[in-house]
C-alpha cells in the first residue's frame, strides 16, 4: 500500500543498522522504507541541477524513484521573493512507487523564501535544514517574516538543522583563486554532498558529471567538487546530524533489464527516434521553442547522427508547416508545442486532416488560458486537441501515463499516424514531461515493426483500360489514401485544402461528395484500431475511478491506499482518447459510480457522459500541480460512501 511517507524523526522505531555504522562508530545508521526530499531556493541557487545530480545517483543505486521539479513562471523573478523560488522533489523507496510524495520529509531551504513557500506543505516532525546565512533581517522582511522563524517558536514542530551553508562553502573553497561570489555559488553543490551522506547516495556519477560539465573550466569543476565533498565531510564530522538513514535499492520494484532514469520530454525525444527507424523514414521536427516542450527540440537536434532533422521556425504556424511539408515529402513529421501554439497551428492541423498526412501533433499541456502558467502543469487541451478546428477535422488522441510511458506512447502516434495516413495528438502535460522514473531500455526486437509501403505506381484502372495514380483511393481495411513521394514517376496530384473528389483527389464542390468525405474522414478515425480498456477490479466493485493521461500516478496510488483500508474499488485508465476503446461503453456500464478526477474542469467526463449517457463525476484541480494520493483518497472514499 501507498502512503504519506512518514519522516524520519517519526520513524524513530525504525531499525537501526548496528552493522553498517560508521567505520568510526559515532553514528547510526536507520534504515527507511521510503522518503520524500524537496530541494528549494531561489531560481538562481541551482536547485533544478541539485535535484537532478541526487535523483540521477539515486536511480544508479536502483530505488524506484519519482520527481516533481517545479519552476518559477517568470523567467527571472526578483531574488529572494516568493515567486522566485524554484523547487525539486524527490521520492524514492525499496519499493514501487507512483507519485513523488504528498508532502516532504525533509526540506532543504536556501533562504527565507523558500522556508515560507514550503513550510506550509510539511507533515509535524520533518527535518528541515536552513541556510542560516541567508535570515538577514531584509531578506526575512522581504517575504513577510516579522520575525526569525529560526528563534519565534514556529517551527518547534519540526527538527530544524540551521546549516551556514554558504560560510562553510566559501571557507572551503578558499584556496581556490574565486571571488566569494563566485564561490558561493557553489552551495548547493554543498548542500548535495550533505544530502547524499544523510542518505547513502554514491558520489562518482556526480563528480563524474562536474568534470564533464565544466570540463572547459577546470577551476570551476574542482571548486564544486571540493564544494561537494565538504557537504559530504561536515554531514560525517558535525554533531547536529547524528544518523544517516539508507534506503534500500528496489530490488523487487523492476522486472530484469538495463534501467536508466528519465524524464518524460527525454522519453518522448528517444521514442520519436525510435519510431523513425522502426518506419524507415527520417525524422523531422518543425517546432518553435515554447514551455514546457522546448526540451524535445533540445534534444532531437543533438541526434543527426539518426538521420533527425530539426527546425526551429520564427513561429508556431511555420513551424507546423515545415512538418506538414516534411510529411508530403516522406518524413516522419513531427511538430511539439504547449496549448497556445496548438491554437495557432490549428489551421495546419485541419490541412493535414484534409490532406490526409501522417503527423505528429505533440502538445505538453500546461496551465491556460492564453499564455496562463507556463511552467506549471494542466490536463485542460482534451476537448482543444477534440475540436479545435473549423469543419469536421476528426484526430486521433493518445495519451501517455508515465514520464517513461512517453517513449511507448510516441511508437502508438506513429503507428496510427502512418497506418490511417492522418495527423494525431499526442498530449503529455508538464507534471509528465519534467518529471522523472526509471525506465527499463527496451530491446530492439521489442519495438513493434512500423513498416510504411509508399505508393510505387498506378492503383486504378479507367473504363477504357488505362492505368492511372488515383491519391485518395483507399485502402478498404483502414481506409487510408495512398502515400506517394514527390518525384515519383506517374503518381504526380494535386493537393491543397480545398474539398476533393473521391478518388481521384479532383477539387470538388459537389453536396454529395463533399458529405461522402467528411463521413469517410470520420469512419477511418473511428476504425483506427486500439487495444480493449484493461479494467484493474480484484473485489467485484461497483465503483469505477476512470482516468487519463499524468493523473495514473496518483489515482492508482489512492486506489491502493483505499483498497488498503478495506474498500472495493476499480481503476481503469484510457490512453486512447479518440476513438476510444470499443469495450469502454460495456466497462462503464458495469458499475454503479463512475469518478472521473482530472486536471482541468471535467472534459473526459463531459466527452464520457456525451457519447454513453454515463452519469461520470468529476473530481477536479487546475491549481498547476499534480493531485496528492491522500487527498484524492478522501475525495474517492467520499465517493464511495456517497
Amino acid at each position: 500500500m501507498t502512503s504519506q511517507v512518514s519522516s524520519p524523526a517519526e520513524q524513530a522505531d525504525s531499525t537501526v543498522v548496528g552493522e553498517q555504522r560508521r567505520a568510526a562508530g559515532t553514528k547510526d545508521v536507520r534504515r527507511l522504507e521510503r522518503v520524500v526530499i524537496r530541494f528549494a531556493g531561489d531560481s538562481g541557487d541551482g536547485m533544478q541541477l541539485t535535484g537532478d545530480r541526487f535523483t540521477s545517483e539515486t536511480a544508479s543505486f536502483g530505488n524506484d524513484l519519482s520527481t516533481l521539479p517545479n519552476f518559477p513562471a517568470e523567467i527571472r523573478a526578483p531574488a529572494g521573493t516568493l515567486p522566485g523560488v524554484s523547487s525539486f522533489q524527490l521520492h524514492f523507496a525499496d519499493h514501487d512507487i507512483l507519485t513523488p510524495g504528498d508532502a516532504p520529509n525533509v526540506l532543504v531551504a536556501m533562504n527565507p523564501a523558500a522556508l515560507k513557500a514550503n513550510a506550509g506543505d510539511l507533515p509535524r516532525g520533518a527535518e528541515i535544514i536552513v541556510n542560516t546565512d541567508e535570515f538577514t533581517r531584509r531578506a526575512m522582511q522581504k517575504v513577510g517574516y516579522d520575525a526569525s522563524p529560526l528563534e519565534d517558536g514556529s517551527l518547534d514542530g519540526y527538527h530544524v538543522h540551521p546549516v551556514p551553508l554558504t560560510t562553510l562553502t566559501v571557507e572551503a573553497l578558499k584556496e581556490f583563486d574565486l571571488s566569494r561570489k563566485e564561490a558561493e555559488r557553489s552551495k548547493n553543490m554543498f548542500a548535495l554532498g550533505l544530502l547524499s551522506w544523510m542518505y547513502h547516495r554514491p558520489t562518482e556519477g556526480t563528480e563524474k558529471f562536474l568534470r564533464s560539465k565544466f570540463a572547459k573550466k577546470p577551476d570551476i569543476a574542482a571548486a564544486n567538487i571540493a564544494a561537494y565533498r565538504a557537504g559530504w565531510n561536515f554531514g560525517e564530522t558535525t554533531e547536529d546530524f547524528a544518523v544517516s538513514y539508507e534506503v534500500a535499492p528496489a530490488t523487487t520494484a523492476f522486472p530484469p533489464g538495463t534501467y536508466r532514469n528519465i524524464s518524460g520530454n527525454l522519453a518522448l525525444a528517444y521514442g520519436l527516434i525510435a519510431a523513425s527507424l522502426q518506419t524507415d523514414l527520417p525524422l523531422f521536427l518543425g517546432s518553435y521553442p515554447i514551455t514546457p516542450a522546448s526540451d524535445i527540440l533540445h534534444e532531437l537536434s543533438r541526434h543527426k547522427n539518426f538521420g533527425v532533422r530539426t527546425f526551429q521556425a520564427e513561429d508556431e504556424i511555420a513551424g507546423i508547416g515545415a512538418a506538414l511539408g516534411a510529411a508530403f515529402g516522406g518524413s516522419l513529421a513531427v511538430t511539439t508545442t504547449s496549448g497556445p501554439g496548438v491554437a495557432l497551428k490549428s489551421e495546419t492541423i485541419g490541412l493535414a486532416v484534409s490532406l490526409e498526412l501522417p503527423l505528429l501533433v505533440v502538445d505538453i499541456q500546461r496551465g491556460g488560458p492564453s499564455t496562463g502558467l507556463p511552467t506549471k502543469t494542466e490536463q485542460a487541451d482534451l476537448l482543444q486537441a477534440m475540436y479545435g478546428r473549423n469543419g469536421e477535422a476528426p484526430v486521433p488522441v493518445v495519451a501517455p501515463c508515465t514520464p517513461a510511458d512517453c517513449f511507448d506512447a510516441a511508437l502508438e502516434a506513429a503507428r496510427i499516424a502512418v497506418t490511417y495516413r492522418t495527423p494525431v495528438f499526442l498530449l503529455s502535460d508538464g507534471y509528465l514531461a519534467n518529471g522523472s522514473e526509471p525506465w527499463r531500455v527496451p530491446e530492439p526486437g521489442e519495438l513493434p515493426d512500423l513498416a510504411v509501403r509508399f505508393a510505387q505506381g498506378p492503383n486504378h484502372s479507367l473504363e477504357d483500360g488505362t492505368e492511372v495514380f488515383w491519391p485518395y483511393k483507399r485502402d478498404p481495411h483502414t481506409l487510408a489514401r495512398p502515400w506517394a513521394v514527390p518525384g515519383t514517376p506517374g503518381l504526380e496530384h494535386r493537393i491543397g485544402g480545398i474539398e476533393k473528389q473521391d478518388g481521384t483527389g479532383n477539387i470538388s464542390y459537389d453536396p454529395a461528395n463533399h458529405d461522402f468525405m467528411v463521413r469517410t474522414r470520420q469512419a477511418k478515425i473511428d476504425g483506427v484500431a486500439v487495444p480493449d480498456l484493461e479494467v484493474d477490479d480484484p473485489d467485484g466493485a461497483r465503483t469505477l475511478v476512470l482516468g487519463w493521461g499524468s493523473t495514473y500516478g496518483p489515482i492508482t496510488a489512492a486506489v491502493r491506499r483505499l483498497r488498503g483500508a478495506g474498500e472495493a474499488v476499480a481503476q481503469a485508465h484510457l490512453r486512447h482518447l479518440n476513438p476510444f476503446p470499443a469495450n469502454l461503453g460495456a466497462v462503464l456500464k458495469r458499475y454503479d459510480k463512475v469518478v472521473v478526477p482530472e486536471m482541468n474542469l471535467g472534459q473526459l467526463a463531459t466527452l464520457v457522459r456525451a457519447k454513453y449517457l454515463v452519469d461520470a463525476h468529476s473530481y477536479n484541480q487546475v491549481n498547476g500541480m499534480p493531485f496528492k494520493a491522500e487527498q484524492l483518497a478522501a475525495a474517492l472514499k467520499e465517493a464511495i460512501d456517497d
